[in-house]
């Protein structure tokens, strides 16, 4: 009787199976257009500082001298300090930000594990003694153990879009980490640089205040000589008092840095002492042009594409709840009022049978379902437009300040000696009697604006410098997430800006 029952039931996991070769609903994900260029229009040739057409750069990418390290995995090493190299390695295990991130990733990759769950059967077991007493008086016994599976077969694809979607988000929340991490690297180095900025500008400033105080004791040895008047004394004085405030004012900013470095390495600010430093280093050229292909290693474009291709599933799985769903579930156990009876054969059950369900009116809560689903997909397209659009302008802005700054630093550098210059002149001017204390303050203020601003244009050189690393998406490289299989769900393409 049971061999009879299997030869009727087979059919049925038959037509199951051959179903499930069949297509998921809902539209297959195909990235989507960017607005893209194949040149960046701030990209020059610096031996002639001319912006360079940009058929000339398709396909290929210059830099204005080698600094292959641009381009490795450690990509702050390029700036050449130890320092900044230590508290990069720092980063990655302290900082709490980098922590959250990655514990939200895990979170999408428990999601994607919980979604692939939905391809294989539930099991259940169930155990069970009772005891009662009939209207007879009679005792009554019973135990019983049954196992059960149920599965819902998926007859059109939502499981399958299900997992796409969640393996999408994971992905997605994979470049999140990795945006997040780059970003705190970039934060970490530009405040690193602008306190060795704030250490050049104090130990101008402890100069500069040195020789103020030089020129107010002569000054005021020339008033108690007769020569002097009380009013140069009061100038100098101002002029000494003034760069007092500055030099204290300096500390301000750069305890705050100080304070801000350390919290990026997860530290309290009480925890981390940087020495001051010299800031004489030149700052490394990053490539003066490259294509748009290099927009393809920002985490952040990766992100937004991985979420497009997440909502187009979710419209698949929103298409799926139209149709009913099949699901097939089985049951074997044993009862028995005794233990001992439970080998018998007339103590043994079981059960196998299939299901389809489906919904006939829901007042329109289906239609709603997919047409939010489609609007969360338009939403996530124009995103990764608008993504695509920023990184353009992040990397065009800072291409051109980088090309500017070097250009602002030669001229300030030329003002720089020419100030210097000038107020050696009046010095010996003042000392032989020919120029007054005015012209000297005057050149003295002015030898001092124009170094400050010198070590203010490098400091925005460096900052330009690590900006347009960022901006170019360091050294992230999209990876495949651990455990995908192409049976689970499909493979993420490669992430690119848009088609070419």
């Amino acid at each position: 009787m049971f061999g009879r029952f299997l030869a009727h039931a087979l059919p049925l996991p038959l037509a199951c199976a051959l179903l499930l070769a069949g297509c998921a609903v809902g539209p297959d994900y195909k990235r989507p257009d960017a607005p893209v260029t194949e040149a960046f229009k701030e990209a020059t040739d610096a031996s002639t500082d001319t912006t360079t057409d940009a058929n000339a750069w398709r396909g290929d990418w210059k830099t204005a001298e080698p600094q292959d390290a641009i381009a490795r995995a450690d990509w702050w090493t390029v700036f050449g300090d130890p320092q900044l190299d230590a508290l990069m390695s720092e980063v990655q295990i302290s900082n709490q930000n980098i922590k959250a991130a990655e514990a939200q990733y895990r979170q999408a990759v428990a999601a994607l594990q919980a979604a692939r769950a939905g391809f294989f059967p539930t099991v259940d077991a169930q155990a069970g003694a009772s005891r009662a007493r009939g209207a007879s008086g009679n005792t009554l016994n019973g135990q019983s153990l049954t196992l059960g599976a149920t599965w819902e077969i998926d007859v059109w694809g939502r499981v399958r879009r299900q997992v796409e979607s969640s393996e999408a988000s994971a992905q997605a929340s994979q470049a999140d980490l990795a945006s997040t991490l780059l970003s705190t690297q970039a934060t970490l180095a530009q405040s690193y640089f602008l306190l060795r900025v704030a250490d050049a500008q104090k130990a101008l400033l402890d100069r500069t205040v040195a020789d103020y105080q030089k020129s107010l004791q002569l000054v005021q040895n020339q008033y108690a000589a007769g020569t002097a008047q009380r009013s140069d004394v009061l100038q100098s004085e101002t002029q000494l008092k003034s760069a007092q405030a500055q030099q204290i004012d300096i500390q301000i900013t750069r305890a705050q840095l100080e304070h801000a470095i350390a919290v990026l390495v997860g530290k309290p600010p009480a925890a981390l002492s940087l020495a001051a430093d010299e800031f004489g280093k030149a700052p490394p050229r990053v490539p003066a042009a490259v294509p748009s292909e290099l927009l393809e290693r920002r985490p952040d474009i990766g992100a937004a594409e991985r979420r497009m291709a997440s909502a187009n599933a979710q419209i698949g799985v929103a298409q799926a709840a139209y149709y009913p769903t099949l699901s097939l579930s089985a049951s074997g156990g044993l009862t028995a009022s005794t233990l001992a009876r439970w080998m018998s054969l007339p103590d043994r059950i079981w059960s196998i049978g299939g299901g389809l369900a489906g919904t006939l009116f829901d007042g329109g809560l289906r239609s709603a379902a997919k047409a939010q689903a489609v609007a969360a997909y338009d939403q996530t397209v124009a995103n990764y437009r608008q993504t695509v659009l920023s990184a353009f302008q992040e990397v065009e802005d800072n291409l051109a300040a980088q090309r500017l700054l070097e250009q602002e630093a030669v001229v300030q550098n030329d003002a720089l000696r020419s100030a210097r210059e000038a107020l050696a002149l009046v010095n010996n001017r003042y000392r032989a009697g020919t120029a007054g204390l005015l012209d000297v303050l005057t050149a003295q203020t002015a030898a001092y604006t124009a170094e400050r601003t010198a070590l203010s244009i490098a400091g925005r050189q460096y900052t330009a410098a690590v900006v347009l690393i960022k901006a170019l998406g360091g050294n992230w490289h999209p990876q495949p997430l651990e455990g995908t299989t192409a049976g689970a769900a499909p493979a993420a393409p490669a992430t690119t800006v848009g088609q070419r």
